[in-house]
């Protein structure tokens, strides 16, 4: 192995340490008790159904992001043709979970997914295929899941009180920021993938030398390296691969905003429950995912809860907006840091063990 890959993997293994766990926790806990001293109004706590019905939510709730990991780890299966046994794909979605949550914006979760898979012995090519056709598939979901929503619905998807685009504020223009960005995005990437993988390599290399983006420079170069081999890779595949790779993918993120639906139906007594209502608590969850997805802290650490009670104030009372915050937290978030710091100290001895077998067995 290189210099230069030996210090990449070191990189990695250091973004996702057992105490880079303290971070967010300390981040997002951090705000909400700051919020609570604010906020919490202890009138309406006590007004809170502790009913059959408020345990059937908060279970459901539950249960969408355990469907949630089951569809990522089908996924992962379906794009390394079935080279893992589907606990180990959910072991490996657990600690790719835990380090994108985790990592500083300068390591990323692509780069610890090549980390991850690069350990399992699969190909570098499709290695590569996955990661990169994962970032593609999660761009297409957004790219027409929000501006449909957005026909749907209308921009109250935005924000509460934005019935009409001329009331369009400052969520406004980072939402419209944030959909071009990834329609730009995913059309370059899916251009390059399927039609001109040599194009998009030379794109990728200019924009490495642009001074603006110098701090994404070896990302850059490296993923332009990697686009070739990610079109061989799939270029021959059949339709039912990308099908199911895209039903798998907008399964996850589905139900990932649907948690959320389920626990303002636990603990917000009069939450409507028509259709529309209930796809609109939907869309927002969407639309507040798209407008965090570029923040500083890790995992939206901190940034997440200090909004949150903005984007839900005309369904959520604000007196226990920042409890609900902390709740949905709880069962979408955290539950991830534990198991990470419980699953990879297992599968770094397990690496460990392996690779040290295959060097005596290969006489080094």
């Amino acid at each position: 192995m290189s210099n230069t890959n030996q210090s990449n993997d070191r990189e990695v293994l250091e973004s996702i340490k057992m105490t880079r766990i303290i971070l967010p926790i300390i981040l997002g806990l951090g705000v909400v008790l700051w919020l609570m001293s604010r906020q919490l109004n202890l009138e309406e706590l006590k007004a809170i159904p502790l009913t059959s019905s408020t345990l059937f939510w908060i279970f459901m709730a539950i249960v969408m992001y355990i469907i949630r990991h089951l569809f990522y780890a089908w996924r992962l299966r379906i794009m390394t043709s079935g080279d893992f046994k589907f606990w180990k794909s959910m072991e490996l979605i657990v600690i790719w979970e835990f380090a994108s949550s985790v990592s500083p914006t300068s390591i990323g979760g692509s780069a610890v997914a090549l980390f991850l898979l690069a350990q399992e012995k699969i190909s570098g090519a499709k290695t590569v295929a996955v990661v990169l056709y994962s970032m593609v598939l999660d761009t297409i979901f957004f790219i027409v899941s929000l501006p449909l929503l957005i026909i749907i619905i209308g921009p109250l998807i935005i924000r509460p009180g934005m019935e009409s685009i001329t009331d369009i504020d400052g969520y406004g223009y980072t939402f419209f920021a944030v959909v071009a960005f990834m329609a730009s995005y995913g059309a370059l990437f899916a251009y390059g993938l399927f039609y001109r993988p040599v194009t998009l390599k030379r794109i990728l290399l200019w924009l490495s030398k642009v001074r603006i983006l110098g701090r994404f420079k070896r990302d850059l170069r490296k993923t332009a390296l990697d686009v070739v081999i990610t079109s061989k890779e799939i270029s021959n595949k059949p339709w039912s691969f990308h099908i199911n790779s895209m039903v798998a993918t907008t399964g996850a993120w589905v139900t990932r905003f649907l948690a959320l639906n389920c626990i303002i139906l636990a603990l917000v007594y009069a939450t409507p429950t028509d259709f529309m209502s209930q796809l609109l608590i939907y869309a927002r969850s969407e639309t507040m995912h798209a407008i965090t997805a570029f923040s500083p802290t890790p995992g939206g650490a901190g940034v997440a809860e200090y909004l949150f009670g903005g984007f839900f104030s005309d369904y959520i009372p604000k007196g226990i907006a920042t409890l609900i915050a902390l709740v949905w937290r709880l069962i979408t978030y955290y539950p991830y840091l534990i198991a990470g710091a419980i699953v990879i100290p297992v599968w770094i001895r397990e690496v460990a063990i392996r690779k040290k077998k295959e060097r005596l067995e290969g006489g080094f």
